[in-house]
């Protein structure tokens, strides 16, 4: 390809909203257009890459004997009623009516297409497993677009369905579709961590997310360096020691260690007796914990932090210990909302409660739902909401005053905290999800009616599991993961050609020489990038670092003067004069060791 007809120009300057190094060199290098909020057109350079890495998960789905099909964009509402999502999903699916007024959406995963495929296909337990997948446009009203690829709302995505007569065979299944996911992203030059992650609206048992380490990523992970476990903190959960006023981890009761009974040691002072009852006081302006622990003299995590929801129309109250910030996936996972958010002030007022002085004390709203984090399971003299202005009760037990209340893990982890695998302290990190992988179970096939019949001729639930890649996120993935400050540095296995030739200077002999030597390599099978514009070096030269093809040549005066072609590998910084004769062969040698460090 000629870069004087190439599409897509290169420039300096890019919109103030590519805030991250892959959206912002996509626009520079041409690669992508935006057409609208979170949506974008792919240019000739950007769609070849698109195309690498759809021919790499291609095969990596077929070595697991995938199928591939294509299923439509447009579906019926039938479908998605029929399995519950048309109720259960909020405003991020695009619904629309058709000219006959029926309704119908914008698929945003196909789970109920490929169940309605498999309804009709099978029959009999001869005919499972299988897998099906597909490389297809996908749909989601983003409330936030950003980050270029990472989060549109147009996007194209590999999304693979597994299909079995029970648990324990998609169980068996699973890890081949993780080791293929794992093949995919190391091949595309991308390192990953495995982490355990939130089934969310898709439903199922088990769910496991493929994270690119990353400052730009949205996503927050925990990981311990110490044993590997790795988790989202949606879902992650760390140990909750117990602490005393003195913030040191407290001992449980039960498994405390008896200290040897020595007759010269005084007997310890009994601590005196918990109050029978929360007492109330005064506390005057003091609202949020720090100053409540301040003017109490309490330490944070003694008191009790409440919080009110609003959870589809009806209002939640949520309390965890003082140190500790509420996750609202886990809160949600206990209301299962499809809307949740932070109720308002006014929201609050009107239900009776008192913003800054309320708690599940007393049950100040008969009937009102109260979720609980573990943490607050035992823990007494805790400081919680009076539920009326400028007070709040001391000597509060949770067990004995919040009777009633729905005790969970709803604790959003922090750094340091300890490792539910091996004790130690964990860190917190952001990433990217590239990838993300289910274990559906009968969600599906049973709202919709998808069974087989068994070996004795019973109808049983197809057991499903489901399994996606982000393509365009994955291309952003590799470029967060390989740029520098001059351009990208594409891994050989997706780069958008596997050479770039530069012809330098106007000399006569030196453009007929680098044409002749373009029209060997496309000859000999390469794919060619071909800089024959009438611009300076240094201009072909700034390019070529943006565009980031794996290997640069470039012939001009000072190459023809030394019989050869300059050979550069993009993430290198020293070139090298190859001899004219010897560089196709080079090159062969070249390419192929490349293409090995991404095997």
């Amino acid at each position: 390809m000629r870069m004087s007809n190439l599409v897509g120009r290169t420039t300096k300057e890019v919109a103030a909203e590519a805030e991250i190094p892959s959206y912002r060199l996509m626009l520079r290098a041409g690669m992508i257009r935006r057409v609208a909020s979170g949506i974008y057109d792919y240019l000739p350079l950007g769609w070849r890459v698109m195309q690498r890495i759809q021919d790499i998960i291609r095969q990596e789905m077929d070595a697991i004997d995938g199928q591939e099909i294509s299923m439509p964009i447009v579906q019926p509402a039938d479908l998605w009623q029929q399995s519950k999502r048309w109720y259960e999903i909020g405003p991020e699916l695009f619904r629309l009516k058709d000219r006959g007024g029926r309704d119908a959406v914008l698929a945003m995963t196909h789970e109920e297409a490929v169940t309605d495929i498999a309804r009709g296909e099978v029959e009999s337990y001869r005919q499972l497993p299988f897998m099906l997948y597909q490389i297809q446009t996908k749909e989601r009203d983003e409330p936030r677009p950003r980050g270029g690829l990472m989060r549109g709302r147009e996007f194209l995505m590999k999304d693979a369905y597994s299909f079995h007569r029970d648990h324990d065979d998609l169980r068996a299944y699973y890890p081949r579709v993780r080791q293929a996911y794992l093949n995919i992203f190391k091949r595309c030059g991308v390192d990953v961590v495995v982490v355990a992650a939130d089934v969310g609206m898709m439903g199922g048992s088990e769910a496991h997310e493929f994270m690119v380490l990353s400052d730009s990523g949205e996503d927050t992970l925990a990981v311990c360096a110490h044993c590997g476990w790795a988790a989202n903190v949606e879902v992650a959960a760390a140990k909750k020691p117990r602490v005393d006023r003195t913030g040191v981890a407290a001992t449980p009761a039960a498994a405390a260690p008896k200290a040897p009974a020595s007759p010269e040691a005084p007997e310890s002072p009994k601590a005196p007796a918990a109050p029978a009852a929360p007492v109330a006081v005064a506390t005057p302006e003091a609202r949020t914990i720090e100053e409540i622990a301040a003017f109490l003299g309490q330490p944070t995590f003694q008191a009790l932090k409440t919080l009110v929801y609003w959870a589809d129309g009806k209002l939640a109250m949520a309390c965890i210990r003082g140190d500790l910030e509420v996750n609202e996936i886990k809160l949600n996972r206990s209301l299962r909302a499809l809307e949740l958010r932070l109720a308002t002030p006014e929201e609050v007022a009107a239900a009776g409660l008192s913003a800054g002085f309320m708690s599940p004390v007393g049950r100040p709203v008969p009937g009102l739902r109260v979720i609980a984090d573990d943490s607050l399971r035992g823990a007494t003299d805790l400081v919680a909401g009076a539920n009326r202005p400028d007070h709040h009760y001391v000597g509060v037990d949770f067990d004995r005053d919040c009777a009633g209340a729905e005790v969970a893990d709803i604790a959003r982890v922090r750094d340091g905290d300890p490792c539910p695998a091996c004790d130690q302290p964990f860190g917190v990190r952001r990433g990217i999800e590239a990838g993300h992988i289910f274990q559906l179970g009968t969600k599906y096939s049973v709202t919709m009616g998808a069974t087989y019949l068994d070996a004795d001729n019973a109808v049983k639930p197809i057991v499903m599991g489901c399994y996606g890649i982000g393509v365009g996120r994955l291309m952003a993935c590799v470029i967060e993961r390989s740029h520098d400050e001059h351009g990208i540095i594409w891994p050989a296995s997706v780069s958008p050609y596997q050479l770039h030739l530069l012809s330098l200077g106007a000399a006569g002999d030196v453009i007929a020489a680098a044409e002749d030597l373009y029209q060997e390599l496309c000859d000999a099978g390469w794919g060619v990038l071909y800089d024959d514009r009438d611009v300076s070096a240094g201009f072909k030269f700034n390019d070529a670092d943006l565009l980031g093809v794996t290997v640069r040549l470039a012939v001009s005066r000072r190459t023809l003067d030394r019989g050869g072609v300059e050979v550069k590998l993009r993430r290198d910084n020293e070139a090298r004069v190859e001899p004219r004769a010897e560089l196709l062969p080079e090159l062969n040698r070249l390419w192929v060791a490349e293409l090995a460090k991404y095997r």
